[in-house]
């Protein structure tokens, strides 16, 4: 009886949002129809993209409510209003979501008060009868379970009033997929330009001076060869010092375009290198990673700077001892996962350089998912789409 008056006292509750939101609806319809007038006015056009984000808010509330009640989400396929006021429009007017949440609007203003009002005599009647039969001679309800077999009835009305098409939601996932990799490669370009400025400065600030002043200094021994050989042969000493440096800073710039152990040992035990390097105790795991074909070079080079820039962050900002990182193999998807046991904390907007890496991984399809409550641990995740 217990359980009985539970789900009985849910399913009132969820019939109670749906009358509040038939109430609602009765409102909406009058903004609706001023929205048309408005419209056909040319004047107030552009309170038609509004009036349909209201309608796909209230839609949205009520898939919510359904999904809460049955368990079982119901997705949304929109068009989405972006662009000048006239694109906006022209979406609202011609996406077949819209139609279909007007057509749920209306319909829910009728059913979704009476089925409150079918619910609250079968309810009072429950209470009486169930009160008695289950009681005093301990049985199963049998009045109340029907409350709750109206709440299914209005949930089930909603759902298949608001459910897409298989057309549509493949169009709306088409739609938000196109955007997704909008936004990626707006990123890719972005995080692109910022290694191009990188490089440049990296040259510029520290090669090409380096040659400069070599250059220089090969030049002034030529002028004084002749007459002090010994300070010819000193000039001669520092530009030699000066070529060298300047390899040693090439090998650098080289190594932050595509690290050439990645290419000599692969990438665990380019990793494992970078673990030996960090500073920190950093234990390595890797399963299947180095079995079968490698990676693509893109994908190890990825993989290669978040795992850099990770314990890199460690050691600077964490706090932490150590860290360990694990590679896996699953699939078409190359797995990362970098733990650390510091103080935790870590987010986009505190320079930590994650913007970056979600740069990096987004160029390639991928995702990074960044668990980090203060007080640690943080614990990064990263899955690179493969094809071994």
């Amino acid at each position: 009886m217990r359980e009985t008056l539970r789900r009985t006292e849910r399913a009132l509750e969820q019939l109670g949002a749906a009358a509040l939101l038939s109430l609602a609806s009765y409102l909406f319809i009058g903004v609706v129809l001023l929205t048309l007038v408005l419209t056909l006015t040319v004047v107030g056009a552009g309170v038609l993209p509004e009036t349909v984000l209201m309608l796909r808010r209230m839609a949205g509330f009520k898939r919510r409510r359904v999904a809460l009640w049955t368990g079982s989400a119901i997705p949304e396929a929109y068009v989405p209003l972006t662009g000048t006021l006239g694109r906006r429009v022209r979406a609202g007017v011609t996406d077949p979501a819209t139609y279909r949440d007007l057509r749920w609007l209306g319909l829910h203003f009728v059913y979704g008060w009476l089925l409150l009002y079918v619910a609250l005599p079968v309810f009072i009647v429950g209470m009486l009868v169930d009160g008695v039969w289950c009681g005093l001679l301990g049985r199963r309800a049998v009045v109340l379970p029907l409350v709750a077999r109206i709440a299914d009835l209005e949930a089930a009305w909603s759902g298949a009033l608001l459910r897409a098409s298989p057309e549509a939601e493949r169009a709306a996932r088409l739609s938000e997929r196109v955007e997704e990799l909008t936004v990626t490669r707006a990123g890719a370009v972005a995080a692109h330009g910022a290694e191009l400025r990188r490089i440049e400065r990296d040259l510029h600030d520290g090669t090409q001076a380096r040659l400069v002043a070599m250059s220089m200094r090969v030049g002034l021994a030529r002028r004084a060869f002749d007459k002090d050989p010994e300070a010819a042969r000193k000039l001669l000493a520092d530009a030699q010092d000066q070529a060298d440096e300047a390899l040693t800073e090439l090998r650098h710039v080289v190594r932050g375009i595509h690290p050439p152990i990645l290419t000599d040992r692969g990438l665990v035990g380019a990793v494992r290198a970078l673990a030996a390097s960090s500073g920190l105790d950093v234990s390595v795991r890797a399963e299947g990673v180095d079995e079968g074909p490698r990676a693509p070079a893109a994908v190890e080079a990825a993989a290669y700077f978040v795992i850099a820039e990770a314990l890199t962050n460690a050691a600077k900002h964490s706090g932490a001892e150590k860290a360990s990182v694990e590679l896996s193999r699953g699939g078409a998807v190359l797995r990362i996962s970098v733990r650390d046991e510091g103080r935790g904390g870590a987010d986009d907007a505190g320079g930590s350089g994650l913007l970056g890496m979600r740069r990096r991984v987004a160029a390639l399809d991928g995702t990074v998912e960044v668990v980090s409550p203060v007080g640690g641990p943080t614990v990064i995740e990263v899955e690179l789409p493969c094809v071994w």
